[in-house]
């Protein structure tokens, strides 16, 4: 009997067959399933505009660094950080001096409406570019900063910092910029100014007036004993309580038929000490006129300062000894200023008389 008989022998395994069989698929399938292939995707695609913004930040200027006290910013001393602090003191890269010392820092109001005006002083006697700017300060121990608040408009902001890339000149303060507002702004501005820098004085000037750097810089050396003092062309007049008058006075009735001496409002000086008591206020304890030059004028009654009436900063005309040139009392400033400044700055005895020493009286 044969040992292995097929009526007799076991069945064959499952995984045996007699039927001819297809080669099985691979474990690992070529094809890759769809979610990790639209995850890839995405990953990819953020890296790329990652890298791409990383190459742009590079390549464009670097976003303005601001020297910020509480929101007010000084757009040149940036500009001197970030570019060549050794210009400004930095010899050591010890950091820059956060109050610089200053003879006196000259704050000259401007709006949104009155680009045509800077063009004009930065083609005469304000400098039109940084070093220029410097070499001022360095020059006359002045500091010069065009003094703006800010819009809800956002085409005017836009302007505006296009402007401030390209001169570098403005100190901006967090208030509205309305002209009904310009008391507070101007409390604003002594405020912010006393902590950006250390200076004997603080001149608040107008855009639409022609100045002489050397001069003022010569009136505010000149030896004083009295170290809370307000200077500025002094004046004196009735009260406007006619609401249709351009220079009405909401608060009339609390001042009388005339005002107290105070300084005209294109252009006035307050000391040190006046300003220190003027920052370290409470916004609201301060009173508030509608003129904001009777406004600072009702703050210098209640310090108790000196009153120093200098007729050379509101010359009508330029001379060998005017510092400050505008249309008194034709207009608050010079009228149709863009063009008048450039007039002036053409005479010879506006532009380039020499600097004389202050009148001792």
């Amino acid at each position: 009997m044969p040992l292995f008989s097929p009526r007799s022998s076991a069945p064959l395994p499952s995984f045996y067959s007699s039927k001819t069989l297809k080669p099985s698929k691979p474990f690992l399938t070529t094809r890759t399933p769809l979610p990790i292939l639209v995850f890839s995707l995405l990953c990819l695609f953020i890296g790329l505009a990652g890298t791409l913004f990383a190459i742009s930040a590079v390549r464009r200027h670097q976003p303005l660094p601001v020297f910020r006290c509480g929101k007010s910013e000084d757009t040149f001393r940036a500009f001197y950080s970030s570019s060549d602090p050794r210009k400004l003191g930095d010899d050591h890269n010890q950091g820059l001096v956060d109050r610089p010392k200053l003879l006196g820092f000259v704050g000259i109001q401007t709006g949104f409406d009155s680009d045509d005006r800077r063009a004009a002083l930065r083609s005469t006697w304000f400098p039109s570019d940084p070093d220029g700017l410097l070499r001022l300060e360095q020059a006359t121990g002045l500091g010069f900063r065009f003094v703006i608040g800010k819009s809800k408009d956002e085409k005017k902001m836009a302007k505006l910092e296009k402007e401030i890339e390209k001169y570098r000149d403005f100190m901006l303060i967090d208030i509205e910029e309305e002209y009904h507002k310009l008391p507070y702004k101007t409390l604003a501005f002594f405020k912010e100014a006393f902590k950006l820098f250390e200076a004997d004085y603080y001149v608040k000037a107008d855009d639409d007036i022609y100045l002489r750097p050397d001069r003022l810089a010569t009136l505010l050396a000149k030896e004083r004993s009295h170290s809370m003092t307000y200077i500025g062309c002094m004046k004196k007049g009735p009260v406007i309580t006619d609401p249709k008058l351009k220079w009405f006075e909401k608060s009339g009735h609390l001042i009388g038929n005339e005002y107290f001496l105070h300084a005209y409002g294109p252009i006035y000086v307050l000391s040190a000490e006046v300003v220190a008591s003027i920052a370290a206020a409470r916004n609201n304890s301060l009173r508030m006129f509608n003129n904001e030059d009777v406004t600072i004028g009702s703050w210098m009654l209640a310090m108790n300062v000196h009153h120093e009436d200098n007729r050379a900063i509101c010359d009508p005309r330029c001379t060998p000894t005017s510092i400050a040139v505008w249309d008194i009392p034709k207009c608050s400033g010079l009228c149709n200023p863009a063009r008048r400044l450039k007039d002036l700055h053409k005479i010879g005895m506006c532009s380039k008389s020499p600097t004389l020493p202050p009148d001792d009286r």
